[in-house]
């Protein structure tokens, strides 16, 4: 049996000292810890009557993009601003040290589409946030959140009330 936490390198002091980061690149790598992730992240939407899974950049493209195709949904991508070509709207979050922003296309997500928002990782939640808020803006209705790694200790959930919040593996400090 595949283990996904055997094959996330955990990295300290990265970016900045005191922080580990939980690296994914050898999961990707490996196509059966892969196939696994993409696995167990349609079994936490099951049931569930999506619509489009919409994958928030960059890495939740890779994930997004997958699962889509295993669940039979659209897949809309939120990208940072001036990546994409054709008419956008813009959220803007805070970050530890400023701010970001979001954009997706005006036409991507139509009244009443149900959708799930997909990432690699759940920190403190600021851009799973800007995410829900420019689905919400263009009509939409967010399902929840689903990701492969949720950081328990920084409560990223609670910023993303009151949608569900799925989550492939937990770590704590």
């Amino acid at each position: 049996m595949t283990r996904l936490k055997d094959y996330i390198r955990d990295i300290p002091n990265f970016p900045k000292e005191g922080i580990i980061f939980h690296d994914i690149t050898p999961l990707l790598q490996n196509a059966k810890a892969f196939e696994k992730a993409i696995e167990d992240m349609a079994v936490l939407l099951n049931g569930q009557e999506i619509d489009s899974l919409v994958g928030i950049e960059a890495r939740g493209f890779i994930f997004a993009s997958a699962l889509a195709l295993k669940l039979g949904t659209g897949l809309v991508i939120i990208r940072k601003p001036g990546k994409l070509p054709h008419v956008t709207i813009n959220a803007t979050y805070n970050l530890e040290y400023g701010s970001d922003s979001l954009e997706v296309h005006r036409d991507a997500i139509h009244e009443g589409s149900k959708v799930v928002l997909i990432d690699d990782l759940l920190a403190t939640g600021g851009t799973g946030f800007a995410a829900a808020e420019l689905v919400e803006k263009l009509g939409g209705q967010v399902l929840g959140h689903c990701f492969l790694v949720e950081l328990t200790e920084l409560k990223g959930r609670d910023k993303l009330l009151p949608h569900e919040v799925w989550s492939v593996l937990k770590y704590s400090a």
